[in-house]
C-alpha cells in the first residue's frame, strides 16, 4: 500500500486470520508497541521465538514493504497515540454521553480509514469508474442502502448507473456486463454470498470489479480487481455496522467528487438538467 501508516489498526484488522507464528508475532507487538519500536527484526525474531521471514512475511501481508518501513509507522502510531475513545456506552450514561460516545467513534472510524487508504488504488478506482459505460453496485442489508445511495450520487455525473440489493437481480445484472462496465460490490465483512456472486458473475463477463471492505484479508479482497477499505470497532451497543455505513457513505462521497471531477462538463450539464428535473417536483 502506498499509504504506509496506521501500522497497529493493520493487525488488529488481520490478527484473527494470520498463521499461527504470524499471529504471536502480532500479538507481541500490540501488546508491546513501545518496545518493539526499538527493536531489530533479529531482537523481535528472538524475543517472540519465530524465524525473521515471519515477521517479513507478516509485515508484507500488511502492505508494508519490510520490517523497517513497519517500524517507521509504528513509532508514528506509538507517537500520535491518544486515549482509547472507543469507550463501552453504558446503559446509566445521559443522552449527552451517549451523543458523545456513538460521534467519537464515527470520528475515530474515519480518522482510522484515512489512515488505511491507498492512493494507488483509489486512483485506479477513479479512472475506471470515470471510463465506464455501465456501473452497477452491489449490496444487501445495510449495504445495500449504501449502493442505493452510490447510484443517487453517480447519477449526476452523466454514468449510467444501478443499484440491486435483491440476489437475484445481482447475479442476473451481472452476466450482461461486458469489458466497458464495472461491478462494484460493499460487504462490511467481504463474505457476503449474494455480493460475491454477483462480483463473480460480473468478472466471468468480462467487467471490471472493485470491492469496498473492513481492511482484512476476505474473500471480497481476494476477486475484486480493486479493493477499497474501511476500518470500524464495535462496542456492547454500537456494533461495527454503525460505524462502517458510515465510513462507507464517506469513502463513496471521495469516489463521486474524483468521477466528478474526472468528467466535469458532462458532471456540471447532469447536475443542471436534473436541478431542472427537480424543480418540477416543488410548488
Amino acid at each position: 500500500m502506498s499509504n504506509q501508516n496506521g501500522s497497529l489498526l493493520r493487525l488488529e484488522a488481520v490478527v484473527s486470520q494470520l498463521y499461527k507464528k504470524e499471529k504471536l508475532v502480532a500479538d507481541y507487538i500490540l501488546a508491546n508497541p513501545d518496545e518493539v519500536v526499538h527493536q531489530s527484526i533479529t531482537e523481535l525474531a528472538d524475543n517472540v521465538g519465530v524465524a525473521e521471514s515471519t515477521i517479513f512475511r507478516l509485515c508484507k501481508r500488511i502492505g508494508f514493504d519490510g520490517y523497517q518501513g513497519f517500524k517507521i509507522a509504528l513509532a508514528r502510531d506509538v507517537v500520535n497515540a491518544v486515549e482509547n475513545i472507543y469507550q463501552e456506552i453504558d446503559e446509566a450514561d445521559a443522552s449527552d454521553v451517549l451523543m458523545d460516545k456513538v460521534f467519537q467513534g464515527h470520528i475515530q472510524g474515519l480518522q482510522d480509514t484515512l489512515q488505511l487508504y491507498d492512493a494507488t488504488m483509489l486512483d485506479q478506482a477513479i479512472k475506471v469508474l470515470a471510463g465506464a459505460t455501465r456501473i452497477d453496485f452491489y449490496g444487501t442489508g445495510g449495504s445495500g442502502m449504501i449502493a442505493q445511495d452510490a447510484a443517487h450520487k453517480f447519477i449526476r455525473t452523466g454514468l449510467l448507473c444501478q443499484a440491486f440489493n435483491d440476489g437475484h437481480q445481482q447475479v442476473m445484472n451481472a452476466s450482461l456486463l461486458d469489458s466497458t462496465c464495472v461491478a462494484f460490490g460493499i460487504s462490511h465483512s467481504g463474505s457476503n454470498k449474494d455480493v460475491m456472486q454477483a462480483l463473480s458473475q460480473a468478472k466471468a463477463a468480462g467487467a471490471y470489479t472493485i470491492g469496498l471492505t473492513q481492511f482484512a484479508k476476505s474473500p471480497m479482497t481476494e476477486l475484486c480487481d480493486v479493493a477499497l477499505y474501511t476500518k470500524s470497532r464495535e462496542t456492547l451497543y454500537r456494533s461495527e455496522a454503525l460505524t462502517s455505513r458510515l465510513i462507507q457513505l464517506a469513502v463513496m462521497d471521495v469516489l463521486y467528487v474524483g468521477v466528478g471531477m474526472s468528467r466535469k462538463q458532462q458532471t456540471l450539464s447532469g447536475l443542471e438538467k436534473i436541478r431542472e428535473a427537480i424543480a418540477l417536483k416543488r410548488y
